[in-house]
C-alpha cells in the first residue's frame, strides 16, 4: 500500500516558520517547504457502496468516479461510526467517536435557530464540552503551512472554531491559496442527499425504473422503483459535479500529485439506510488516489472508519496525529503498526427520537445491541415521512403486504441482540444471536462491544438532558477566560488560562484568523481571542503597536 516517497517524506518534514505577518511569511517559503502533498475530499451525502460501478454495479455509468477509481484504490469496508451526517461529520474533523465527543445526538448544534429540537421540550442548540486536547484537526494543518477550505456544508454537531479553516462556504476553492502553497479542500454535494428523492422525484431520469436492482428488504413496486431510479439520476448528476473539480486539477497540473478521497459521509438515502447500523447504513465508498497513481486500479479490504480519516491525513501530510486521537493514520509516515479488526457504530437520538442502539462489526461478524426494544428499527422520524418509499412501506406494512424479509426492520418490538454472518449473508436478514451453533461467537462480540463502550466513555449512556445540565450549568455555553499578555524580549506572548484553548489572532485589516504559535512582534497591531469546542470565545483582546 502506499508509503510515500523519499523526496516527500523529506519536504513533508519541514516546518513552516509562521511569521505574524502573512506577507513575509510567504515570501519567506521555499520549494522544499511546500513539497506536501495536496489532499482533497469529495463528500457525496447519503450514498452507499452498492450503487456505484466500482462496486460492480452496471445500472449506470459514472465516468468520472470510474476514472477516478481507476486512478485509485477502492476500499471494500470502510464505515462510518453513525449512519447519519452531523455526528459523522464530527468524528471525521476530530478523529474522534461521537459517542466519546458527545455528538452522537443526531443535529445538537444548529447555529441558525435557538431551539434546536421544538419536539422534544424546545430543546436547545448547544456545542458539546469535548474532551481535553480535542480539536478539529485542520488546525494542525493550518499550523503547518496548509491552507485549508472547505464548503458548503460544516454540520459538525458543534460551533466550528476559527482555526479550523482558511475559508469555509460555497465559494472555497483551493486557488485562494497563496502561490505554491500545500492545500486541504473539502467538497460537498449535496445533490445525492436523502432529501433529494422527494425533491427531484419529477425531474429527469437518467435510468428507467424497470432496469434498477430492488434488494429483497424492500417490496417491488413502482415507487420503490422510482425513488431508486431518482437516486441513480442524481448519482450521474454528483458525478458529473465531481468532474468539474477534477477538470480544475488537472488544469492547474495538480491531479498528478495531488492525494484525493472521494467518500459517501454514511449509507444510503433510503429508509433502512440512513439512520439504520445494517451496512446499507454505515458502509461507504471509498477511493483514494494517492500522488503518482500509486497502486492504481487496486481493492483493499482493510477497516476504515471516519476516525482513521484525521490521522491518516495529518500523516500524509508529514503531521504527527496527537495522542488523544482515537482513530489510527492508516497511510502516511504515521502509519499505525497495528490494523483495527473492528468497527464501533452507534445510534442515538434521529431529530425528535431516541433509539439507542449499539454495533461492533468485523469483516465477517456483525453484533447489534438496542437499548430501546419497545421501538421498532423503522422510528416514525419526521423527516424521513416525507419519502414516497417510507409511505409506501408504511402502508404495505400496515396492509399485512410485506413478507417477512421485509417486515423486519418495521416490527416491534425489536430484538436485544442480533449477530450477522456478513459474508453469507450480506443484506443482514437472518438473525444468529439465537443459534446455538454461534454462541460463542455471540458472546465475544457481546464483551467486545462491552469493553469499547467502557474504555471509550460512551456518553449515550447518560440521557441528553443530564449532559446539558454538566455542560451547560447556567443554561449558556461556559465562556473562555479572557487572554494574558507578556511583553517579553522576543515578542508579545498570549497565555489562555484554559491549556487546551487554541489562541487566534489577525490584523485589523484582515478577515481571516491566524493560529497563534509563537511570540507575535511588537511592532504590528493585531486582535486576538481563545477558543475551544464546546466553550464561548474569550473576549478580544486589542494589542496596538508601540
Amino acid at each position: 500500500m502506499y508509503k510515500p516517497k523519499l523526496a516527500n517524506l523529506l519536504g513533508a518534514l519541514f516546518l513552516l516558520y509562521i511569521s505574524c505577518a502573512d506577507k513575509k511569511q510567504n515570501e519567506n517559503l521555499n520549494e522544499s517547504e511546500l513539497s506536501r502533498p495536496n489532499i482533497i475530499w469529495l463528500v457525496a451525502e447519503d450514498q452507499s457502496p452498492d450503487f456505484f460501478p466500482m462496486y460492480g454495479d452496471s445500472t449506470i455509468s459514472l465516468p468520472n468516479l470510474e476514472a477516478l477509481a481507476s486512478d485509485g484504490v477502492t476500499f471494500t469496508n470502510a464505515v462510518s461510526p453513525v449512519p447519519v451526517c452531523a455526528p459523522a461529520r464530527s468524528a471525521l474533523i476530530t478523529g474522534m467517536y461521537p459517542t466519546t465527543l458527545g455528538t452522537h445526538n443526531m443535529r445538537t448544534y444548529t447555529p441558525s435557530r435557538e431551539v434546536n429540537e421544538p419536539l422534544l421540550d424546545s430543546l436547545p442548540s448547544y456545542s458539546p464540552i469535548v474532551p481535553n486536547g480535542v480539536r478539529m484537526f485542520t488546525e494542525y494543518l493550518r499550523k503547518n503551512g496548509y491552507y485549508t477550505a472547505n464548503g458548503p456544508k460544516e454540520d459538525y454537531n458543534f460551533e466550528k472554531t476559527d482555526a479550523a479553516w482558511d475559508e469555509s462556504g460555497k465559494q472555497r476553492h483551493w486557488r485562494k491559496r497563496k502561490g505554491g502553497q500545500p492545500f486541504f479542500t473539502v467538497f460537498n454535494f449535496g445533490v445525492s442527499h436523502e432529501s433529494q428523492i422527494w425533491s427531484r422525484g419529477k425531474d429527469s431520469l437518467f435510468v428507467d425504473p424497470k432496469d434498477v436492482p430492488v434488494p429483497p428488504y424492500f417490496p417491488d413496486t413502482d415507487t420503490i422503483r422510482h425513488d431508486i431510479a431518482v437516486n441513480y439520476s442524481n448519482l450521474k448528476r454528483l458525478d458529473d459535479q465531481i468532474g468539474e473539480v477534477i477538470a480544475d486539477l488537472k488544469e492547474d497540473g495538480l491531479y498528478k500529485n495531488s492525494i484525493i478521497f472521494f467518500y459517501g459521509d454514511h449509507g444510503g438515502p433510503f429508509p433502512r439506510h440512513k439512520r439504520s447500523l445494517t451496512d446499507s447504513g454505515v458502509k461507504v465508498p471509498l477511493i483514494v488516489k494517492f500522488p503518482d497513481n500509486e497502486n492504481a486500479g487496486g481493492i483493499d479490504d482493510r477497516l476504515i472508519s471516519f476516525i482513521d480519516y484525521a490521522p491518516t491525513v495529518l500523516s500524509l501530510a508529514g503531521i504527527e496525529p496527537p495522542k488523544v486521537i482515537q482513530g489510527a493514520a492508516q497511510f502516511g509516515i504515521y502509519e499505525a503498526d497495528k490494523k483495527p479488526e473492528y468497527t464501533f457504530h452507534s445510534s442515538d437520538r434521529f431529530d425528535e427520537f431516541y433509539d439507542r442502539v449499539r454495533a461492533v462489526r468485523s469483516e465477517r461478524f456483525k453484533y447489534i445491541k438496542s437499548y430501546n426494544t419497545e421501538l421498532p428499527h423503522a422510528i416514525p422520524n419526521s423527516y424521513r415521512e416525507q419519502m414516497p418509499m417510507m409511505r409506501e412501506l408504511r402502508r404495505l406494512y400496515a396492509a399485512g403486504k410485506l413478507n417477512d424479509e421485509q417486515s423486519i426492520w418495521l416490527k416491534a418490538p425489536k430484538p436485544v441482540e442480533e449477530l450477522y454472518d456478513l459474508r453469507n449473508d450480506p443484506y443482514e436478514l437472518n438473525n444468529l444471536a439465537d443459534a446455538p451453533e454461534f454462541k460463542d461467537t455471540l458472546l465475544h462480540y457481546r464483551r467486545t462491544l462491552e469493553d469499547w463502550i467502557k474504555e471509550t466513555n460512551d456518553l449515550g449512556q447518560y440521557a441528553e438532558r443530564d449532559l446539558l445540565a454538566k455542560w451547560l450549568p447556567n443554561g449558556e455555553q461556559p465562556k473562555l477566560s479572557p487572554l494574558e499578555v507578556e511583553d517579553k524580549e522576543d515578542g508579545i506572548r498570549l497565555i489562555s488560562k484554559k491549556p487546551d484553548a487554541t489562541i487566534v489572532w489577525k490584523q485589523p485589516q484582515d478577515s481571516i484568523w491566524n493560529v497563534y504559535s509563537k511570540p507575535l512582534p511588537k511592532d504590528i497591531s493585531f486582535e486576538a481571542k481563545a477558543e475551544r469546542i464546546g466553550y464561548a470565545d474569550s473576549e478580544k483582546l486589542i494589542y496596538t503597536q508601540n
